[in-house]
């Protein structure tokens, strides 16, 4: 008999361990993040990282990151993220505008699983799209770059022609010409995030042309920022710094610091209330910081577009306020009206000084 309730006692232990066991397992969340061009030390995919390195600071052993880079939108991407739901993540980052279908998809079949989409507008109720409002860090850049240039060209290497970076390059030519309304803008889509080779001959086929300032939109790389140092070209660039390869010729960095969003994202999951919608987000919630100023900008400068910021981050000025030309020169949004949100968010036009066309 005593041998009898010791084998019972030992087993009674043994469940209990494993029970607990499966309690600290199921404790820990599981967050499978797909990118769409490789982790490097600079670069969008580097401030996604970035922002989930605080979610993890924060919670430790209690979340476990499964991350694969460097996913070209398309049927590999679906099959990963249907493998990562396999695997049992069950908070997914999607981290490209392509993404943005198989992963709705995904998420109306899951409907207990979260899920956050970079760039694009689609939402259920756990599916939550997420976009900076670049064009107000676009629209600084753009009074700095009035001071600086002395071709009045200006030049922007953009990645797709997704509204998200139309607004942005509509932003820089907007903050460019209310210093200067004579300067233009040259644009050449090389539609990738990620390919340095022809990042950089597009760098300098805009500076044979005579931009003497160089945009860098959504490139994963920097190229064209190392472009612009070598031919003496300011160059600014979207989501972190890359002073470091442009030590004299860097005009600054529209930042993006993506952690307050992530960390809220990660709660409102792990307390069974996540709400899919749309987030937009940009001075006024510190997402989109501009920093890195080059020395060469005059003091005069710098104080306007101080003056300018903290007016968009207290939504006093907004971007898009009237009047508005387009390309055409026909006037989009009148004096006294401001374009609204959904109408940025599906931006299909450039503003009037810009010169290329958009792709059809």
């Amino acid at each position: 008999m005593k041998l009898n309730s010791l084998k019972k006692m030992a087993l009674a232990a043994a469940l209990s361990v494993a029970a607990f066991g499966a309690t600290a397992k199921a404790e820990t969340l599981d967050i499978g993040v797909l990118l769409p061009s490789p982790i490097a030390d600079v670069g969008w995919s580097h401030a996604l990282v970035e922002g989930f390195n605080t979610v993890k600071e924060k919670y430790g052993d209690k979340v476990n990151f499964n991350v694969v880079e460097n996913i070209q939108e398309g049927p590999d991407a679906d099959r990963i993220m249907n493998k990562m739901v396999g695997d049992g993540n069950k908070f997914l980052l999607l981290g490209s505008f392509g993404y943005m279908n198989g992963g709705l998809k995904l998420a109306q079949r899951n409907p207990d699983l979260s899920f956050i989409h970079a760039s694009g507008y689609k939402t259920a109720k756990n599916f939550s799209p997420f976009t900076a409002k670049y064009f107000e860090g676009a629209y600084l850049m753009g009074m700095a770059a009035a001071e600086l240039t002395k071709t009045k060209k200006l030049g922007v290497v953009s990645a797709f022609a997704i509204p998200e970076l139309i607004s942005t390059i509509n932003g820089f030519t907007l903050g460019a010409r209310s210093i200067d309304p004579e300067i233009t803008v040259d644009v050449i889509w090389i539609n990738s995030w990620f390919d340095p080779a022809k990042a950089q001959a597009s760098a300098k086929a805009l500076i044979a042309q005579g931009a003497d300032i160089l945009f860098s939109n959504a490139q994963d790389t920097p190229s064209v920022v190392s472009v612009g140092e070598e031919e003496g070209a300011y160059v600014f660039n979207l989501n972190s710094s890359m002073k470091e390869y442009a030590p004299t010729k860097y005009l600054g960095v529209v930042k993006t610091d993506w952690a307050p969003f992530f960390t809220a994202s990660v709660e409102a999951h792990m307390a069974g209330n996540f709400d899919g919608k749309n987030e937009w987000l940009g001075m006024k919630e510190n997402v989109v910081v501009s920093e890195d100023w080059n020395s060469d900008i005059s003091a005069e400068m710098m104080a306007k577009i101080k003056a300018v910021e903290a007016e968009i981050a207290s939504g006093a000025r907004h971007v898009y306020d009237g009047p508005i030309f387009n390309q055409a020169g026909e006037e989009v949004v009148a004096a006294g009206s401001r374009l609204e949100d959904g109408a940025i968010l599906g931006i299909d036009w450039h503003v009037q000084g810009i010169n290329s066309p958009l792709p059809k």
